[in-house]
């Protein structure tokens, strides 16, 4: 059963934050002064709404990265979401998840950013390996970190009013990236998992399990959610989610300092049911101060 949003004044309750794990300082560094080198492959119009298929670059990155801007036809200034996909249904392991969603955003002033990962590329689960894992964790949250430096070069941008989506391994390396960039003002994540090595670990057995599991301690997000306040954040979890079991949902609950949020849906891991967005979006509105 979900929790109504009757009931947001949950954000407002305390509790401890778990403890935190300090990242090596500057993991997540990059040379900001890099040119985002933007390529435009497409434009769509749909109604007064534009949605550019666009490519953009990153330090350390050898391909660019594929995105979709979507934007409004009006003037700012304008609230702007960066979405971030899940690892599931390969039709929408990708930037198009949460198109649909941007569209309608866009039409109440929203600027969106969504954004291809590692995780997007075919045989990306079958071919990374604990060796190479941590590396290419970092890079991600970088790449995140540079869609950030986009969708904020967008003209009319409030940065005061920035906000991120994000799904399953989206809202795991999302959250490590907001503990390393306090842009983002608001956070909805949705069905993650405490740590990488939680799903990792399902086709994949280093020599050494524990010495795997601190290694990747800088990505796992349960260390992450504690440093994301004073930014409200909107956990959305499904009752029948064999990726994330009990007590994994509590467990980001009580180590998220407030605000905050957890709601529970009659769902899967996938999260469809349409109240979900719909509870998503009512947030939004109201953390972004849309129209």
């Amino acid at each position: 059963m979900r929790s109504p949003l009757t009931l947001l004044s949950l954000s407002l309750l305390l509790s401890l934050p778990g403890a935190s794990y300090a990242a090596e300082p500057g993991l997540f560094d990059y040379d900001q002064s890099a040119r985002l080198d933007v390529r435009e492959i497409g434009v769509e119009q749909r109604g007064d709404v534009t949605i550019r298929d666009l490519t953009f670059a990153v330090p350390g990155t050898k391909d660019p990265i594929k995105a979709y801007l979507v934007a409004p036809s009006a003037p700012g200034p304008h609230a702007a979401i960066l979405y971030v996909h899940w690892f599931g249904d390969p039709v929408t392991t990708n930037r198009t998840q949460f198109l649909n969603e941007a569209v309608a955003l866009a039409a109440r002033g929203v600027v969106s950013l969504l954004v291809d990962t590692m995780w997007s590329q075919a045989g990306w689960w079958q071919n990374r390996t604990p060796g190479t894992d941590l590396a290419a964790g970092v890079q991600q949250v970088i790449e995140l970190r540079r869609a950030l430096d986009l969708l904020l070069a967008q003209p009319g941008v409030d940065p005061a009013r920035i906000a991120m989506v994000a799904h399953d391994f989206g809202a795991m390396f999302g959250a490590v990236m907001g503990a390393a960039d306090r842009r983002p003002k608001a956070y909805v994540f949705l069905a993650p998992t405490p740590r990488l090595s939680d799903w990792y670990l399902f086709n994949v057995k280093p020599a050494s399990v524990d010495d795997y599991k601190k290694e990747l301690a800088p990505l796992d997000p349960i260390h992450a959610v504690p440093k994301l306040a004073p930014a409200p954040v909107f956990y959305q979890f499904a009752a029948k989610d064999k990726y994330v079991p009990l007590p994994r949902p509590a467990e980001f609950y009580d180590a998220t300092a407030p605000r905050k949020l957890m709601a529970t849906y009659d769902a899967d891991h996938d999260l469809l049911p349409p109240e979900v967005a719909a509870d998503r979006v009512a947030w939004l509105v109201k953390e972004l101060r849309l129209k």
